[in-house]
């Protein structure tokens, strides 16, 4: 592995994270880790279980596209998280699987609204959905057309990446970052708890309505504001 290591050994370990946290069944997800230095990032190999995974079965592409590390394809959304990269500064991972409370949502083609305090702990705004596909994006390149949709949904809705870190794409399913590989997943499960609970107040209540302005600014700002007093501050010796 030489230099690609570390890299490989987090996109591992991310990768794994998949099954553990109930994300995807058989093959239906994939983490990439970036290192921003370098221009590369490790992914998942395609079509590999993840009880097969290894450091060494990662594959490493750099931001054109090219394979510099590993022996397997890798995964069929690797153009994605190329454009995904190469649009969104500041991001170390992406996570896309397949869960299905998120897929649900996208499937039905709708943002998710912020309708409580745990959504807006990890979001100060709704969920976006991208529109669907066009025929032609699909027949011109389906994964970089996908990482391209989500990179323009985010540009014409004024969304920050680094503040809102997880996106549906209509039809498909979820993608999340995060500063790491580690972040990213952890991402894709807040995403997922965030849908499942969205589904289930629209089944208490069709008419519930999106949490007040107030209370999602102050729970935002509590934990990623100026002055946020969330968790604890670093020991200094």
């Amino acid at each position: 592995m030489g230099n690609f290591k570390n890299l490989c050994e987090q996109a591992f370990e991310a990768n794994l994270e998949i099954p553990k946290r109930g994300l995807a069944i058989y093959t239906w997800g994939n983490v990439s880790a970036y290192d921003s230095s370098a221009g590369v990032f490790a992914i998942k190999p395609s079509g590999v279980s993840y009880e097969k995974l290894t450091p060494d079965s990662m594959v490493v592409v750099d931001l054109d596209g090219k394979i510099v590390f590993g022996k397997l394809r890798p995964s069929s959304d690797t153009e994605t998280h190329r454009v995904l990269y190469r649009s969104f500064s500041g991001i170390g991972g992406i996570t896309h699987t397949h869960s299905a409370f998120a897929v649900s949502w996208a499937q039905a083609g709708r943002c998710v609204p912020v309708f409580g305090t745990t959504h807006a702990d990890h979001g100060a705004q709704e969920i976006p959905c991208t529109a669907f596909l066009s025929e032609e994006a699909v027949k011109k390149a389906y994964e970089t057309e996908t990482g391209n949709l989500i990179a323009d949904t985010f540009r014409s809705l004024d969304k920050n990446p680094v503040h809102l870190q997880m996106v549906l794409v209509a039809g498909h399913g979820p993608f999340a970052w995060g500063a790491d590989a580690a972040q990213s997943v952890y991402h894709a499960v807040v995403l997922e708890e965030i849908c499942k609970m969205a589904y289930l107040t629209l089944q208490i209540n069709p008419g519930a309505l999106p949490l007040p302005a107030h209370i999602i600014s102050k729970h935002w700002e509590r934990k990623h504001g100026p002055q946020a007093y969330y968790g604890q501050e670093s020991i200094k010796h």
